[in-house]
């Protein structure tokens, strides 16, 4: 995946600061669950695909502490090339075709990472293949599927609902699956892995919720992208950030499959 592939590559900086830390504040919780389940501790070397804003790599730094290391790749590192931890290196590389050698991590995490990848098996190999015999992958993605408005005015589920259009579409125009959250323990049975671990997160949240709050802020970064499509107009748009808005408007906004496996054993 270039940086031109990915849906968010246009946003300004303070916008996609913004976006990410909004991600952070609504599914680090359950990210950081998902990873200490795996037994992680100190002295483990793991990798963190997809950094963002770097709070999980951060986290996962004074978990491993002195005695381990965290590596963050990105495609675009400008959040976290200043991480001050003596124990964390900062790639910006795409993990596709990452440098580094295999069967050398106990531990591999990424979220929402797959889905902007059409090849996103490729990813996927990789990253498995840096995975120690034994050591553990922990990977979260969206199934867009999910979303729906669920109670507010009539008008405005309507224009909801035909965002939500837009987005299925604008994935699919991309050649990725939006869907791929829900594939994904599936996906993952093909590999040699034992012990997996799924969890189906479908959150129904009402406007000004941390989820409907990235749900508006993504919304905003991507409106050009979202009418492009011919799902929804600059009228959608607004209403739908307005009812993103609403605490009295209900609406599912999308499902997170948070999936856990370990590398079986040589």
């Amino acid at each position: 995946m270039s940086t031109s592939q990915y849906v968010f590559t246009d946003s300004q900086h303070s916008e996609e600061f913004e976006r990410l830390q909004a991600i952070e504040q609504v599914f680090d919780p359950a990210s950081r669950k998902r990873i200490q389940s795996t037994g992680i501790t100190t002295n483990w070397r793991c990798l963190e695909v997809g950094a963002g804003a770097g709070s999980i790599t951060q986290w996962m730094a004074g978990v491993v502490g002195e005695s381990g290391k965290v590596v963050a790749v990105d495609l675009d590192t400008r959040f976290v090339a200043n991480l001050k931890s003596s124990n964390v290196e900062v790639l910006e590389a795409d993990i596709r075709h990452l440098s580094l050698e295999n069967h050398s991590f106990d531990l591999v995490h990424a979220r929402y990472v797959l889905i902007h990848i059409p090849d996103f098996q490729v990813a996927l190999s990789r990253m498995l293949d840096l995975v120690k015999p034994g050591g553990w992958i922990v990977i979260e993605e969206p199934d867009f599927t999910a979303a729906r408005a669920i109670f507010g005015e009539e008008a405005a589920c309507q224009a909801v609902n035909r965002v939500n259009r837009a987005i299925l579409q604008m994935f699919t125009a991309r050649g990725m699956d939006h869907a791929l959250g829900v594939k994904l323990p599936a996906i993952l049975q093909r590999y040699s892995l034992q012990q997996l671990f799924v969890e189906n997160d479908t959150p129904l949240s009402h406007g000004g919720s941390g989820i409907a709050r990235v749900m508006r802020i993504s919304t905003v970064q991507l409106a050009e992208k979202y009418i492009a499509t011919g799902e929804a107009t600059q009228e959608d748009i607004e209403k739908y950030c307005l009812f993103a808005d609403d605490q009295n408007a209900w609406a599912i906004y999308y499902a997170t499959v948070g999936t856990t496996a370990q590398k079986t054993a040589d």
